[in-house]
């Protein structure tokens, strides 16, 4: 049976149940100590059977019901502290041929990589890719920030599992220059990675508050693994990574100690048919 697991854990005590060099994938894509309050409200539109201002489907009118607000502090008094032993467990059971992704800001990005230097080595550095968007409000006090960044470590600093052929390919900038075989063809992507967030109208929008695109993770998934391998993601949120590993053929571990994240990928992955292993949460 594939490993297909949804975990409601502290993912530091989850990791040290994991055997050493038992995981093919990590991708991680923690708070990022932003300073401020993560939140979305939460809405439903239901049928008012007594008259409601909206008129939907059918004819019939409908009502939108505040469910309140949902959310985390997104504040660290030390970071580092809280990050670096969930770091050295993610080395201990990436597998030999592994690749560990860390997805993080412009705040935290060059302590995080000195940090994972001194665990994984700093000869095991591959990239820095940067994710740029395009989409929000604009600073008028300084350059707005439009990307995250995304460090990449493997275990071994030269064996390490790597599909070239498997990079979707992209538009050239300027078509013309190449001519028009390779301007049908399409370039392969380098470390700037272009591509949106995910549309708050999209059908791929969950409504969890740091979602991240599915673009971004099947690029990950596609050459960083094979079908079969296991993909873990211990601060899973709204579970990109597991719909993208179920989706190409991998198995997967989500873990995340929020319930409400937990909802959100089982509704998600139902088609899977996931393991849900402590839920429902213990009542106290």
């Amino acid at each position: 049976m594939p490993i297909r697991q949804i975990v409601l854990q502290d993912n530091l005590e989850f990791l040290k149940t994991l055997p050493d060099g038992s995981v093919d994938l990590i991708y991680i894509d923690p708070p990022f100590n932003t300073g401020k309050r993560q939140e979305r409200r939460r809405m439903k539109v239901e049928l008012d059977r007594e008259g409601g201002a909206r008129i939907g489907f059918g004819g019939k009118r409908y009502r939108a019901v505040d469910l309140g607000a949902a959310g985390w502090d997104d504040v660290f008094d030390d970071f580092l502290g809280f990050l670096r032993p969930r770091l050295e467990q993610a080395h201990r059971v990436l597998a030999p041929t592994g690749s560990f992704f860390l997805h993080v800001d412009y705040r935290e990005v060059h302590y995080c990589k000195v940090e994972l230097d001194a665990i994984f080595g700093r000869a095991c550095f591959q990239n820095e890719i940067i994710w740029a968007y395009d989409y929000g409000a604009r600073s008028t006090k300084r350059w707005s920030t439009k990307h995250d960044n995304i460090l990449w470590y493997t275990r071994d600093r030269a064996e390490y599992t790597f599909h070239f052929d498997e990079m979707d390919r992209i538009p050239y900038m300027a078509p013309g220059l190449v001519g028009k075989e390779k301007a049908a063809r399409g370039k392969t992507p380098t470390d700037v990675w272009w591509h949106t967030i995910v549309s708050p109208t999209g059908k791929e929008k969950t409504g969890y508050v740091t979602q991240k695109p599915r673009g971004v993770l099947d690029r990950i998934v596609k050459v960083h693994s094979n079908p079969g391998d296991l993909v873990l993601d211990f601060f899973a949120g709204s579970g990109t990574t597991g719909a993208s590993a179920a989706a190409l053929e991998r198995q997967f571990i989500l873990v995340d100690d929020n319930p409400e994240a937990i909802e959100v990928m089982a509704r998600r992955l139902a088609e899977f048919e996931p393991t849900l292993l402590n839920w429902p949460p213990r009542r106290t």
